[in-house]
């Protein structure tokens, strides 16, 4: 049977730094309101002529690189993102193009922040099916470009960022399971009110904003990604001691300590990375992770829980060995 193993990741940030006390200046907030509700001290912000993909060339460039293969070993691409650049071509199509690859399939994948989670999923069945043997993942987002700056209930929280991985066929397990959920019966707690075909005219008039219910989101979030980590390890008859590390989606520092308590792992055991880049949606969990691995917190052989929640809702987890 054939497999799909992590052999490199790669991330980046915008440049621009957008700190709490920046925000001070723009809306009614300050950095100790932040801190003590979102644990988040700055995030990043693209440059008016940085885009999606530019995040997700760089951050796949790097995972590349980290993979030892070439980019003509590449034979699938999947973009997870809610910013793409154009209504289309698709993100992925335009990243194919810039990594020089002509011919094999690249789509984007719309699930918000549990977006790379829902990429991952379908990367690995392209390998586990013999469709691919070569896969780059991405997470990217220009989320900015979607926030209400007067808002302080959303702005604080999102910033701009880009991950990636490659994914090759292995003989050795390497993603153990995947999980993947939705439930379009709270469209309206996190959403973005606006698209092409419904209230066009807020995208024209530049007024599409992330909109959200920040205490029902909080609350499906931490149970759904806690009861996630207990579908995975059943999934994969394990316990929680079994696994090294957990990753939840880097929403804020509320969240990701609820999850973690809820889920029954030690402080120590869970990634949190959000203080310097904020909930970039479906970069979060790839930024983390690669993070993570290039400081050597985790390391190879190590086994990591990863999850991420998303609006729709959307939640998914992914177990790998690293």
């Amino acid at each position: 049977m054939m497999y799909s193993r992590l052999i490199g990741s790669g991330s980046y940030l915008p440049e621009k730094v957008l700190t709490n006390e920046e925000l001070e200046s723009m809306v009614d907030t300050d950095h100790d309101w932040i801190m003590a509700r979102t644990g988040i001290a700055e995030r990043r912000i693209a440059a008016d002529d940085e885009f999606t993909c530019d995040l997700a060339e760089k951050a796949s460039k790097a995972a590349i690189k980290a993979a030892g293969v070439s980019a003509q070993d590449i034979d699938l691409i999947v973009v997870a993102t809610t910013t793409a650049d154009q209504v289309f071509p698709s993100t992925a199509c335009l990243l194919q193009h810039r990594l020089g690859i002509e011919g094999p399939p690249a789509f984007d994948v719309q699930a918000v922040c549990a977006g790379f989670m829902f990429a991952l999923d379908i990367a690995d069945k392209f390998i586990r099916t013999g469709s691919a043997s070569c896969a780059l993942v991405v997470g990217a987002e220009t989320f900015s470009r979607i926030i209400d700056w007067s808002d302080r209930r959303t702005c604080i929280l999102f910033g701009d960022g880009g991950g990636a991985v490659v994914l090759k066929a292995d003989q050795q397990p390497g993603i153990l399971s995947t999980h993947l959920h939705s439930d379009g019966r709270f469209k309206d707690l996190l959403c973005v009110p606006a698209g092409i075909s419904r209230n066009y005219q807020a995208i024209q008039s530049g007024t599409a904003f992330t909109t959200m219910e920040g205490s029902e989101v909080f609350r499906w979030a931490v149970t759904a990604m806690a009861d996630l980590v207990d579908e995975t390890l059943a999934a994969n008859s394990l316990d929680k001691e079994d696994v090294d590390w957990l990753i939840p989606h880097q929403a804020n520092v509320r969240i990701i300590n609820a999850v973690g308590r809820r889920a029954g792992f030690p402080a120590e055991k869970v990634i949190v990375t959000v203080e310097h880049h904020g909930n970039t949606s479906a970069a979060s969990v790839p930024l983390a992770l690669d993070e993570s691995i290039r400081d050597g917190t985790i390391k190879p052989g190590d086994l990591v829980l990863m999850e991420g929640f998303g609006g729709g809702f959307t939640w998914g987890s992914a177990l790998i060995r690293i």
